[in-house]
C-alpha cells in the first residue's frame, strides 16, 4: 500500500512539475518585445516599410538614411540612435 501511495505522489508532483513548466514557456513565446518605428535609420534597402513616393514598402529606401522610410527598433531608443544624418525620429524627417 506504502508503494502505491508513493508512486501516486511522485505521479502527481511530475504532472505539476509539467503543467509549470509549459505555463512558462507558453508565457515566453507570448510575450514580444515592444518595438517602435524609427525613421532616418535604415540603410539603403534595409528600411522596415513607408520608403516615400516611387516606392512600395520594405526594402525599398533608396539612400542610406533616408527621412521618410523607417525601421523597428526597440521601444525607446529611436531617438538615442545616431547616424551621420543625425538622430533617429519617431516621425517622418523631412528632407
Amino acid at each position: 500500500m506504502q508503494t502505491r501511495s508513493l508512486a501516486v505522489a511522485a505521479f502527481t508532483l511530475a504532472a505539476l512539475a509539467s503543467g509549470v513548466a509549459q505555463a512558462q514557456d507558453k508565457k515566453a513565446m507570448d510575450s514580444k518585445p515592444a518595438v517602435e518605428k524609427c525613421y532616418g535609420v535604415s540603410l539603403a534597402g534595409k528600411n522596415d516599410c513607408a520608403a516615400g513616393p516611387g516606392t512600395s514598402c520594405a526594402g525599398t529606401s533608396k539612400v542610406d538614411y533616408q527621412g521618410n522610410a523607417w525601421k523597428h527598433v526597440p521601444a525607446g531608443t529611436c531617438e538615442t540612435i545616431k547616424t551621420s544624418k543625425g538622430s533617429g525620429s519617431l516621425k517622418p524627417i523631412k528632407a
